[in-house]
């Protein structure tokens, strides 16, 4: 029964929204990872090339989501006051980095 329904869901067209789903870094976040990278490594074809996979691996590996949760601790981590302080010191919050950094760990192996 559940494969006739895998079948029927095939044939109807859902595969492309499944996929959609895995791949669902919208256009914008990927151009501002590669635009931040190349200002980082330099502003040649071959960056982009290296940068635009950088993303492109890191997307397969980290749902949006959590590179958006981990974007945000990165980024309350470089404030100061106080708010920021619960953003340094949770386990929690080192947990969502440390995803992040073996998404990007793992595209630097592959993309440069």
């Amino acid at each position: 029964m559940i494969a006739r329904l895998a079948l029927l869901a095939l044939a109807t067209g859902a595969a492309p929204a499944w996929a959609q789903a895995v791949n669902d870094y919208p256009t914008n976040a990927r151009a501002e990872y590669v635009f931040a990278c190349m200002a980082t490594n330099g502003q040649t074809r071959d960056m982009l090339d290296r940068c635009s996979c950088a993303i492109d691996q890191i997307a397969e590996v980290l749902p949006y989501d959590d590179y958006v949760s981990a974007e945000t601790v990165l980024r309350m981590q470089q404030t100061t006051g106080e708010r920021s302080g619960m953003f340094r010191g949770m386990p929690q919050m080192t947990e969502i980095i440390a995803h992040l950094k073996r998404a990007e760990a793992e595209a630097e192996i592959l993309c440069f």
